[in-house]
């Protein structure tokens, strides 16, 4: 894939991470606001399960954001589309799917099996 080409895609990525993230933290509204009407139990359970909700979803933007910002690096270092462990060349057709996309399908299967 082209340098430039992918550049213009990982920053439009990252812009869509970046509004998402904002949009994710807006919604949870601020932390401790308390209604003045009263509660009923069960919306104490609801709004636990949805703030770990927002948490978890925001952890999986963050790390999209950070393996983006890693690829623009390697752009700029001249390794992109090259697997960071065994140094293979990327499929175009993966980087199109991924454009952060680090390793090969076999080096990521391995990392992945080790988590």
């Amino acid at each position: 894939m082209d340098p430039a080409a992918a550049r213009a895609r990982l920053e439009e990525l990252l812009a869509e991470l970046d509004a998402s993230v904002a949009v994710i933290q807006h919604a949870g509204g601020e932390p401790g606001e308390l209604s003045t009407l009263d509660q009923h139990p069960a919306d104490s359970g609801s709004n636990l399960a949805d703030a770990d909700r927002e948490e978890a979803t925001l952890e999986i933007v963050r790390d999209q954001q950070e393996r983006v910002r890693e690829a623009l690096a390697r752009i700029d270092a001249g390794t992109y589309g090259r697997c960071v462990d065994c140094g293979t060349e990327l499929p175009d057709e993966r980087l199109e799917v991924r454009p952060e996309a680090s390793r090969c399908v076999n080096c990521q299967q391995r990392a992945e099996s080790v988590r």
